[in-house]
């Protein structure tokens, strides 16, 4: 099992630059969603649609079906709520229907992202450098917290640089690296909104740290 290495709480919450207010917990969230509450739904809309844009690109290339998707997907959540049965976060659950969507679409417009972002080639090499034969760390990647916290949060520049880097990234490291340390999205769950092996979720998100670890050096002046 592989060590659950997720960023520093407060790296995340300085990722954007002018984050929306957090939402309530998921329980009081559904209520005033099934009950119509217009404001609370704009809460979420502004919350959740900048991470549903850039996980739609992973699938699909252009703008334009971009925000078709993600249209469609808020759409769906509209239509859905009376039947979510919570056996995933609400938040987990929409990024599910978007990624399903993004998926059919990607399809429809024959601009598909490959399955995995992980050449053939280069994953056993990878795997055999970074993981036992069991799928544990030979050696860790180096977690958020290893940055100085005062550092990272110095600026509004430097969340700017994090999202740039964040959005530079190729879109299967993309991807992971926004469900798993921006969206807080578990292991399993990322796997199977992404329709990838534990294996490859591993190591996509290991060279999205790194290039973000990189990213970060670089505009620290380190």
């Amino acid at each position: 099992m592989d060590r659950d290495l997720t960023p520093s709480p407060i790296v995340v919450d300085r990722l954007t630059p002018s984050m929306p207010p957090a939402l309530p917990p998921d329980a009081e969230l559904l209520a005033a969603l099934r009950a119509g509450d217009e404001r609370m739904f704009g809460a979420m809309l502004d919350a959740w649609t900048p991470s549903l844009r850039r996980l739609a690109r992973s699938f699909v290339r252009e703008e334009p079906s971009v925000e078709d998707v993600v249209q469609e997907t808020w759409a769906a959540v509209v239509t859905g709520l009376a039947r979510f049965e919570g056996r995933s976060s609400l938040k987990t659950w929409v990024f599910t229907i978007l990624a399903n969507r993004a998926r059919t679409r990607g399809a429809k417009d024959s601009r598909t992202v490959p399955e995995s972002a992980v050449q053939q080639a280069g994953d056993a090499q990878l795997l055999a450098d970074r993981f036992t034969k069991r799928g544990t760390w030979l050696k860790p990647p180096q977690n958020w917290r290893d940055f100085s916290a005062e550092a990272v949060t110095l600026s509004r520049e430097t969340a700017a640089a994090l999202e740039a880097a964040i959005d530079e990234l190729p879109p299967r490291q993309r991807a992971v690296v926004l469900l798993r340390d921006v969206e807080g999205v578990g292991a399993q769950d990322a796997c199977n909104l992404l329709e990838i092996s534990e294996s490859n979720q591993r190591v996509l998100l290991h060279r999205a740290r790194s290039r973000l670890r990189s990213a970060l050096e670089a505009h620290l002046g380190e």
